[in-house]
């Protein structure tokens, strides 16, 4: 099967299929990468070769910063938000619920900061490692008058528990790696240069075995949590409502106006979403 993407570069390596996300300046999730990454995750999923998917980056400071905010800005809000019906009326939820749901064993290396959509990607995985120093995970939405929209606030009660997550989608701060670990975001916290040879050692370890036994291994694992459907519509529809506010497309503005999707500011997004709010 051939892999063929302008933003993902991808190689199937003993049963292991590594795409590494390659978005420059920092690997915002515009709309192309994001068909990008749906595309690959269907063609995953059906391929027999495959029985584990990494999802990593080479930047040193960016895993995926987090959806474009100007494609957000971009959004048709004419029209009142419609509740939709089913997981699939939402595209990226759509995306997201396909790594969660795979036959295969996916996992993710987040060796710098990841944010918003990128986040919501991340924890829809099976599997999120982290390095010490260097991981930062940060839902900045709420700050510039929306809600994490790609199934944040279903993922993030699921995995850190209610009040641990509202901290996160409510505080718009930085969460560190260590502590992303020990409240359950990340599997495991390892030094830098352990990240990436731990994650490809288990990946490769986990394909040596029967592609049978895993996806019905994980099949079983996914009947222990609620399907997330019901949740799902209803953030949609709140997402699309806030979108529409004037405050948010003022929040959205200001943010792109200091400097966001920007190397520099992005670096500290925690900062820029009080500004934001101050301004």
């Amino acid at each position: 099967m051939t892999w063929d993407y302008e933003r993902l570069h991808v190689t199937l390596e003993d049963g292991v299929a590594f795409a590494t996300i390659d978005n420059p300046p920092i690997n915002v999730m515009t709309t192309e990468l994001f068909g990008e990454l749906f595309r690959f995750a269907q063609q995953a999923a059906a391929d027999d070769d495959v029985r584990a998917v990494v999802l990593r980056s080479d930047d040193p400071d960016f895993f995926i910063a987090h959806f474009d905010v100007e494609a957000i800005l971009g959004f048709p809000i004419d029209a009142p938000a419609e509740r939709g019906e089913k997981v699939e009326d939402n595209v990226f939820h759509a995306m997201c619920e396909c790594y969660r749901t795979m036959p295969k064993a996916t996992i993710v290396e987040i060796n710098g900061r990841v944010g918003g959509g990128g986040s919501e990607l991340a924890s829809s995985c099976d599997m999120r490692f982290g390095a010490i120093g260097k991981t930062v995970i940060n839902q900045p939405e709420v700050a510039i008058g929306i809600l994490p929209g790609g199934s944040g606030t279903q993922r993030l009660p699921r995995l850190l528990g209610r009040g641990r997550a509202m901290e996160v989608i409510l505080g718009c701060d930085d969460l560190d790696a260590e502590t992303a670990e020990r409240w359950g975001y990340l599997n495991r916290a390892l030094a830098p240069d352990e990240l990436r040879p731990f994650v490809t050692k288990l990946a490769k370890r986990i394909a040596t075995f029967p592609a049978r036994a895993i996806a019905d291994a994980k099949a079983a694992a996914l009947v222990a949590e609620p399907a997330p459907d019901a949740g799902l519509v209803e953030e949609a529809f709140l997402f699309q409502g806030l979108v529409r506010t004037p405050e948010a497309q003022q929040r959205m503005r200001e943010f792109m106006k200091r400097g966001g999707q920007t190397r520099e500011v992005e670096l500290r997004l925690a900062d820029i979403c009080l500004e934001v709010a101050d301004g």
